[in-house]
């Protein structure tokens, strides 16, 4: 797709000579004569630079104003002021507000172009940079064959379909933003923003300018999550952290499918879908006050619960796997192994869940790729516990031979049901005994089925 400059002046001459000058370079133009219809032309599509003269036919700072509406729409996009009343304070103020050069009337021809040449190569560079972060997140597939990720992946295709709002449910870490991302993908907004409000990053006293928008003295205009999502996705991340004021609103929003930016007089049609994601216990949170009981069934029209990473052990041997070889590709290295049944791996409690697997792959493709050794070691210390450890060891020594016998017994077996996803079979078949007797042992020892 070529690059489009949008020429923004009111002088005839000065539109012809810029869009001349540009088009010669191969570049798209499209040109605006007033304050108006910039506003309409930016409105309609986002330029991939723009070229702004200061004083258009409304006033004095009319450049200024539509400089400040682009930046609010895409900070990313480079901006070019030119004007022929040109004062350092302008220049200064121009450059503040986040323009790319400032340039003089009568401009030097050669001079404009070299500014107009970096401000494509600078977004393009940005654009590069966007491509490469999308592509190592959506690069990164659901992985997994417990019986909670096959089911995550049932529900994902049934309801990439439909439009209804979606509660997803799971502890930092377990892939809640993957999940709503593989929605978007297959569904038919695809094409449309993904756009993510995380509400614990989020100051408190901006949570609605964030969502809604705001209208600012001097007529800019700050485009809030709601807008930026419009024909897309909106995924409202930790959602529970939302002050109640704000919970009234939203659901308001979802009722009325409408909503007025902060000091706006007039209503915003909403064409977005939402979905939301919490690590919390959200019915406890219903439970002491904290989040509206209402709002969450309208936002849980269908929920999606994702299990920690301890609870579906046997999906760990092919994350491991999965990483190593997306990182090597990601390093440029060549593909290293790890044993994915190691004792660390395995047992480990996993508090940061698939994330802290990732990570803790990624510290060894950068520090231990292809030394077995070094690999062993850096997971032994990233993942042992001294505290847990010694406290087990000295609770063993302190009871008799039966009872530690039976509390290892009951510690393995767990284990490897949680590796096998409590299939009685493959475990029994995996620890050597029959399967009527393993059932016996498990019993015996007070350990649940995990079905």
């Amino acid at each position: 797709m070529s690059t489009e400059i949008l020429i923004i002046d009111d002088n005839p001459d000065i539109r012809n000579i810029l869009k001349d000058l540009i088009s010669d370079v191969g570049y798209k133009t499209r040109v605006a004569a007033n304050y108006n219809q910039a506003l309409i032309e930016i409105d309609k599509k986002l330029p991939d630079v723009a070229i702004i003269d200061v004083k258009l036919d409304k006033g004095d700072n009319d450049g200024i104003e539509l400089l400040s509406h682009i930046k609010n729409k895409n900070k990313d996009i480079p901006v070019i002021i030119i004007s022929g009343h040109a004062n350092i304070e302008m220049a200064v103020k121009s450059l503040k507000n986040g323009a790319f050069e400032f340039i003089q009337k009568p401009f030097d021809q050669e001079r404009l172009m070299n500014f107009v040449n970096r401000a494509v190569e600078n977004f393009n560079l940005k654009n590069k940079n966007k491509e490469l972060e999308t592509k190592l997140f959506h690069s990164f597939d659901l992985i997994g064959s417990s019986p909670n990720i096959e089911k995550i992946k049932d529900q994902i295709n049934k309801l990439s379909t439909s439009e209804s709002r979606i509660f997803i449910n799971g502890p930092t870490g377990s892939g809640k933003e993957l999940i709503a991302r593989k929605i978007h993908k297959l569904s038919k907004r695809k094409k449309g923003p993904f756009i993510i409000l995380n509400g614990a990053l989020l100051d408190s006293k901006k949570y609605e300018q964030e969502l809604f928008g705001e209208e600012k003295n001097n007529g800019a205009i700050s485009y809030g999550a709601l807008e930026k999502a419009s024909g897309g996705i909106l995924l409202i991340d930790e959602v529970t952290e939302i002050p109640l004021e704000t919970q009234s609103k939203i659901l308001r929003v979802l009722i009325d499918q409408k909503f007025k930016r902060i000091n706006g007089d007039h209503d915003i049609k909403v064409d977005v879908r939402i979905i939301c994601s919490s690590s919390l216990d959200i019915k406890n949170e219903i439970r002491i006050g904290n989040f509206r009981e209402d709002l969450f069934h309208r936002l849980n029209v269908f929920q999606i619960d994702v299990e920690p990473l301890s609870n579906r052990i046997m999906d760990i041997p092919l994350l491991v796997d999965y990483f190593s070889d997306k990182i090597s590709q990601n390093y440029n290295l060549k593909k290293f192994n790890i044993d994915a049944n190691n004792h660390y791996l395995i047992n480990y409690n996993w508090p940061g869940n698939v994330r802290e697997l990732r990570n803790l792959i990624e510290r060894i493709a950068i520090l231990g790729a292809n030394n077995d050794e070094l690999a062993s070691n850096i997971i032994k210390e990233s993942l042992k516990n001294t505290n847990e450890d010694n406290f087990k060891v000295e609770n063993t020594l302190s009871i008799p031979l039966k009872e530690a016998r039976e509390n290892f017994e009951k510690e393995y077996l767990t284990t490897q049901l949680k590796k096998f996803g409590g299939n009685i079979s493959k475990t029994a078949k995996f620890v050597g005994m029959e399967r009527s007797a393993l059932h016996r042992k498990l019993k015996g020892l007070g350990v649940k089925d995990l079905n």
